[in-house]
């Protein structure tokens, strides 16, 4: 049965995956392009004014053409992505299956993307917010990403800590008792962390306002379509299509 889960999981997050190319296609590529040209032109002027000075600077050839990287590079991408998080979201979705109550299988998908579009996204992305490729300090990139994937299992931490005190409490107090307590300790454990963790300011004070913000709301809406995406056609296949139908002994 888990092998059936997983292979429903990969597949909605290939169909995921497919969704978010098209959208990243349309609006987001337009944004990586900008941001390019933004790096290209400031790069030209510093080369012009190291040039009065007698320097020379050798380019690199790209070992992948921007054509590729925003047509099959993307696709290609986004695919595996989405099937990996499909594969992990059927793993969870078999686990949480019978321990949460009355919920049924497409409520309970429905709910865990959207732990994981806060957890895994939202969250972290307060604290570390997506910036466009090719812009920022190369110094701080590996700093940056290793401070982001802390961030997010911080959230994942602080996620399954909160769960399991709401469960504690529902039993004793009532749901929004055990709901309310849930939110509030997972709000105060990420709000530390995001005062705690350092901040990292890579992009340029002369970068486009406007290009940053829409390149920071494609990043949002690629989420939101994957998970989205994840969570409602997940749940509609377990309950149209269960996996396994209990049999009913002789009396």
């Amino acid at each position: 049965m888990t092998g059936k889960l997983l292979l429903r999981g990969m597949l909605v997050g290939v169909l995921a995956g497919l969704l978010v190319f098209a959208f990243a296609f349309v609006f987001g590529e337009p944004q990586v392009d900008r941001a390019i040209a933004f790096e290209e032109q400031m790069s030209a002027l510093h080369e012009a004014a190291e040039a009065t000075g007698g320097a020379a600077h050798d380019h690199e050839e790209e070992l992948v053409s921007r054509e590729v990287q925003a047509s099959f590079g993307l696709l290609t991408g986004v695919v595996v992505y989405g099937a990996a998080m499909g594969g992990l979201f059927a793993l969870v979705f078999a686990y949480a299956l019978g321990r949460t109550g009355r919920l049924g299988p497409r409520a309970l998908s429905a709910l865990l993307a959207l732990a994981a579009f806060v957890a895994l996204y939202l969250v972290p992305s307060l604290k570390y917010p997506a910036n466009p490729p090719s812009v920022g300090d190369p110094e701080s990139i590996r700093q940056r990403t290793a401070l982001f994937f802390l961030m997010i299992a911080l959230s994942i931490a602080a996620a399954v800590i909160a769960l399991n005190l709401a469960r504690r409490l529902l039993a004793e107090h009532g749901a929004w008792t055990g709901a309310i307590a849930g939110m509030a300790v997972y709000l105060g454990i990420c709000a530390a962390a995001g005062l705690l963790f350092p901040a990292v300011r890579e992009v340029p004070a002369d970068f486009p306002a406007d290009l940053l913000w829409q390149f920071r709301l494609v990043s949002l809406g690629i989420q939101a379509i994957l998970w989205t995406t994840v969570g409602l056609v997940f749940g509609w296949w377990m309950e149209a299509v269960p996996l396994h139908r209990p049999r009913l002994g002789k009396a």
